[in-house]
């Protein structure tokens, strides 16, 4: 496989493509409607609410953490887990500027 390159584009377009790829995966998008939909912290109903293992809830967290997009906090013997608003906000932002520009080919194909 052969080398990135990442060092040639834009910081904003690394980040946007590190946060889209953390967030490829259906189970991922499913656990931050669910976070959200709550609105409150979540500790183990994961497992229950989704119907997968709770080794593979815990990598999917794993992933949605590393960008941020998630927080945890440790209560007794499990992890609470919400939205960071800071991130979610940023990552909303830059989704929106990089659909806000408009696609107006005419003739195409």
């Amino acid at each position: 496989m052969g080398v990135t390159k990442t060092e040639i584009f834009t910081e904003q377009q690394n980040r946007l493509a590190i946060t889209l790829k953390a967030l490829a995966h259906p189970a991922r998008i499913a656990i931050l409607q669910y976070i959200v939909k709550q609105n409150a912290c979540i500790c183990n109903d994961l497992v229950e609410e989704l119907g997968l293992a709770q080794a593979t809830i815990s990598q999917h967290l794993k992933e949605l953490k590393s960008i941020g997009i998630i927080k945890g906090n440790i209560e007794g013997t499990s992890i609470c887990y919400c939205i960071d608003e800071k991130v979610w906000q940023r990552v909303k932002k830059e989704l929106n500027i990089f659909f806000a520009d408009n696609v107006g080919i005419e003739k195409c194909c």
